[in-house]
């Protein structure tokens, strides 16, 4: 009997930056909604609530493994950083953030990749990087499936970028309601984050996932829209009060400034 490939996660958005669930509910929706054995919370530029997720599953000892990463908007382009300890700067270069990625003993992934817009790196610029003698600089994998609008017209040539190129293929939702979490994702040898990770570097890995329809994605930005209008309401209404609160960041302790982690279940 062959074992079950594990199933990862790896591009999810929470209240921290432009995703429409907190912390825990998204961990709860992990737990006992979908068979995913490890995820990524992947917040544009920062890693707070990827932080307080890790320490969160670890403490309650829920089944899937939180990896800590980021969304860096680089100047070519949008980058996943996994396995990170510390947030990168945003508007580098793409060939600095994959380093400064690497130097952290982090992967980085090319997020939504190849579509003519400008927060997706293109492939001449991933040839480049590709060509470097130095393997600093090259992306570890790409994704190869993102179910939304800007993942679908480009799928089939993402692919075969990848297959042209080497690289490992990786699934992922790119969540921001949770209805969406586990509509992308990535097969691999073993259950945990490092068999994750010896994958991704093994080139064992596979995408899978079936893509949004228009409606969901219209319902979606209605969601993020009403959510900036609370998060400058909070913001606006915590400095009138003085008490040191702000916009909710998604996990406890996140209104807070500077925000700080209160586990409820203490």
């Amino acid at each position: 009997m062959t074992a079950r490939l594990g199933r990862a996660d790896l591009h999810i958005h929470t209240l921290a930056s432009d995703g429409t669930a907190g912390v825990e509910e998204i961990l709860d929706v992990v737990e006992h909604g979908t068979d995913l054995d490890v995820i990524a919370i992947t917040d544009h530029e920062r890693i707070d609530a990827a932080l307080v997720a890790r320490s969160m599953t670890v403490d309650r000892g829920l089944r899937a493994e939180v990896i800590v990463g980021e969304e860096i908007t680089t100047r070519g382009g949008h980058l996943l950083g996994l396995f990170l300890e510390r947030p990168l700067p945003s508007l580098r270069s793409l060939r600095w953030t994959i380093a400064a990625i690497h130097d952290q003993g982090g992967l980085a992934i090319p997020a939504h990749p190849l579509v003519p817009y400008p927060l997706c790196a293109q492939g001449f610029a991933l040839r480049r990087l590709l060509a470097d003698a130095d393997p600093r600089y090259h992306p570890d994998a790409i994704e190869t499936f993102n179910p939304t609008a800007l993942g679908r017209p480009w799928h089939g040539r993402v692919v075969a970028f990848a297959d042209e190129h080497g690289l490992a293929r990786v699934g992922n939702s790119d969540a921001h309601t949770t209805a969406a979490i586990g509509a992308g994702w990535t097969t691999f040898p073993g259950r945990t984050a490092d068999d994750l990770r010896r994958a991704v570097l093994a080139r064992q890995t596979n995408h899978h996932g079936t893509f949004h329809g228009t409606t969901g994605q219209f319902s979606t930005l209605g969601r993020q829209l009403r959510k900036y209008g609370r998060d400058a309401r909070d913001n606006v209404a915590g400095i009138v009060r003085g008490d040191g609160t702000r916009r909710d960041l998604g996990y406890p302790g996140g209104r807070q400034r500077p925000p700080r982690f209160e586990d409820r279940a203490q």
